[in-house]
């Protein structure tokens, strides 16, 4: 894992396409903003465990509609 120190206005680049830029601290937390191409899913790492596990889910219940076992 890469850890920097940035002010806020300043820039990660992650290759050519993605730049995250401080726009905000606070006591509270920190503020960035992401730009990434549109085809490039950017999702709060929260959400994307959620979503996750809502698709495991549904998957299970529709095999058990259909009325096979869990591997």
């Amino acid at each position: 894992m890469l850890v920097v120190s940035r002010k806020v206005g300043e820039r990660i680049l992650i290759g050519d396409e993605i730049a995250v830029t401080v726009i905000k601290v606070g006591s509270g937390g920190v503020r960035i903003g992401i730009e990434a191409p549109k085809e490039l899913p950017v999702v709060r790492e929260e959400l994307a465990i959620q979503l996750r596990e809502a698709e495991q889910l549904a998957i299970e219940n529709a095999r058990q509609l259909a009325g096979e076992s869990e591997p």
